[in-house]
């Protein structure tokens, strides 16, 4: 065991220490602080660490609201008070915007702030039957780990998801094949909860009635999964759900299925749209671009302000929603939407889509490289890109930026999962002239 002054924080809400000439990251530990602590792993250039005793605890320590903080790995940073979690989202996205893309943004805009607790209205949990531990147990993995954290609630899921939990397992416990369920994916609405449970041997007709028993007790609805997610199906209500959120600024309401990838945030996510459509700033009569738009969410705000919208997805389901989605709230004629692999495409491709005078981005976590690189002569004037990578987004904009003539006008950081290491966040980009 070594004592070590902890100096910052790394990407992933670690304390970074120094000792002969070797760095050491600590998990639980805070800038300022001095611990005791032991490594766990070692390399030729630094070592991994567990915090034993806290000698000099720092001002912004907080106290995890949760039991199960430290042995579940769903959140990392309950420890720290939240506004400094912020702050060390926004230096994470100025830090790799510079030693990555070597570009600074003009303006850093405020952060997006929203609830920080029960907040998240996705997830998607393991299910094991571990005898040892006393049956079912349904959760995020423990720390460090690929076993399933023995947790009975979960202060950053929606409350009435937190209060399924412990019943949850009590549920799945009884089950023929308790041993064959290996997750259950949780889709909240603005009215109503879906439980998609994996399921690997068919349920037996006691199984059916345990569920259905379960369903109407709790007012969720079950649908069962086979095989991959486009197997999914409506087990009890046998109707399938109307799952939705809304962004009431726009006169918005976006219907999705309950493996569709959404915001896990409504919240935010409503504040997202707004700082991003002002940004945007689309006026009526242009022509906006949505790449991988999804199920509309931006798509269909954008449309609202007046201009014409091409929504591009690689998912023809996604892409099929948010056509559906458009013509609920009465702006097909506005919309169209377009299946292309954004991951391949070319500036042929891309120029395929017509001209363009504004353009929004939301990628995966692996950023739009081909995008940025396919970006024709006559490219949008301004590019407004909405990012869950960091690094990703860095290394787009060293493209935009020293390659396409384009300059970083803003950046800022979205506080999309609170007490976790996940950065969002915004940028704007506009064409030199």
């Amino acid at each position: 065991m070594i004592s070590l002054q902890i100096e910052s924080l790394d990407q992933e809400g670690r304390g970074v220490a120094r000792r002969d000439g070797k760095t050491i990251f600590i998990d639980g530990a805070l800038p300022g602080e001095t611990v005791e602590c032991s490594s766990y792993r070692k390399k030729r250039n630094f070592e991994l660490a567990s915090l034993n005793r806290l000698v000099k605890a720092s001002a912004l320590r907080s106290v995890p609201r949760c039991p199960f903080f430290g042995k579940c790995g769903g959140c990392s940073l309950q420890h720290l008070d939240v506004r400094a979690q912020v702050a060390m989202k926004q230096r994470v996205i100025e830090d790799d915007l510079w030693h990555i893309g070597r570009v600074v943004p003009e303006l850093v805009l405020p952060a997006i702030h929203g609830p920080t607790w029960g907040y998240r209205h996705r997830a998607r949990f393991s299910v094991r039957y571990v005898a040892k531990k006393g049956g079912m147990l349904v959760g995020f993995h423990e720390k460090r780990s690929s076993y399933v954290a023995d947790m009975t609630s979960c202060e950053v899921m929606a409350p009435q998801v937190s209060a399924l939990i412990a019943p949850l397992r009590a549920t799945l416990g009884r089950l023929s094949i308790r041993e064959r369920i290996p997750q259950v994916e949780v889709s909240v609405g603005a009215d109503g909860t879906v439980l998609v449970l994996r399921i690997l041997q068919p349920l037996t007709e006691d199984d059916r009635a345990v569920l259905k028993a379960f369903a109407e007790q709790h007012a969720v609805r079950f649908y069962l999964q086979p095989r991959g997610p486009d197997s999914a199906h409506p087990f009890w209500p046998a109707a399938e759900a109307d799952l939705y959120y809304t962004l009431p600024e726009f006169d918005l309401k976006l219907r999705f299925a309950p493996t569709d990838f959404t915001q896990v945030n409504h919240a935010v996510n409503r504040v997202l749209v707004r700082r991003a459509l002002r940004l945007l700033d689309p006026q009526p009569g242009e022509r906006v671009a949505d790449l991988f738009c999804g199920i509309g969410n931006f798509t269909l705000a954008i449309a609202r302000c007046g201009a014409h919208v091409i929504g591009v997805e690689g998912s023809s389901e996604l892409a099929a929603r948010a056509a559906a989605n458009a013509a609920a709230n009465r702006l097909a004629h506005a919309t169209e939407f377009r299946v292309l692999n954004l991951f391949e495409i070319d500036q042929a491709g891309l120029g395929a889509i017509g001209p363009l005078d504004r353009m929004l981005i939301d990628p995966p976590r692996e950023g739009a490289i081909a995008v940025v690189k396919a970006l024709p002569e006559n490219a949008p004037a301004r590019i407004v890109y909405i990012s869950c990578n960091p690094a990703t987004l860095a290394r787009d904009a060293a493209v935009l930026v020293h390659g396409r003539g384009y300059r970083l006008s803003a950046a800022g950081v979205v506080n999309m999962f609170p007490h976790t290491s996940h950065v969002e966040s915004v940028a704007v980009f506009d064409k030199e002239v």
